[in-house]
């Protein structure tokens, strides 16, 4: 696996081994990515069930400011420092909090412009939940944009703040782009 564009273009990454995470493929961060650019330029992202970094580290690589990276399990936790330290990202862009992200989501502060959810093992259960909390809404710079990952089958309900600007499949999965209410 590889960063596909940006100041980190064809850095290898590791991914984590074993069921525990699911890596984004070449194909979905492609495609992810040519929607968002012009998200990109400058924001703080907030990547939840992060594991080995995959889409933070391309934000990153492709101009995002910051990029926190929420991940529990600590083999993805190893993977995510391991391809920060071979993309050159430190402490000043990347942060990591490794934590459950429904726990560390009742502590979020900042503010950030570009979300990414992607629970292990397409979990709507967990999606719907970690969309939806109050904490992370309150959280959203306005504009901001939210990027859910979901299996096709089993898409999550949206929050009512929340409308589906854009929804994009590839493959089995759905990349919805969600953008919520002024609060």
């Amino acid at each position: 696996m590889r960063v596909i564009a940006g100041e980190a273009k064809g850095r290898t990454l590791v991914a984590v081994k074993g069921g525990g995470t699911r890596s984004a493929t070449d194909r979905l961060r492609e495609t992810l990515f040519a929607i968002l650019e012009p998200e990109i330029g400058g924001a703080r992202v907030l990547d939840l069930f992060a594991g080995a970094g995959t889409l933070g580290i391309e934000a990153l690589s492709r101009g995002a400011a910051q990029a926190t990276f929420v991940e529990r399990g600590a083999e993805a936790v190893d993977a995510l420092r391991r391809n920060l330290r071979a993309t050159g990202y430190g402490a000043d862009r990347a942060l990591i909090r490794a934590a459950n992200v429904l726990a560390f989501l009742e502590q979020l502060s900042g503010r950030y412009d570009l979300v990414f959810c992607d629970p292990p093992h397409a979990d709507s259960a967990i999606l719907e939940t970690a969309i939806a909390h109050p904490r992370l809404r309150a959280a959203l710079a306005p504009e901001a944009l939210v990027v859910a990952r979901a299996h096709r089958k089993h898409l999550p309900a949206l929050p009512k703040d929340a409308h589906l600007a854009r929804e994009k499949r590839v493959g089995e999965e759905t990349l919805m782009f969600l953008r919520y209410d002024a609060a």
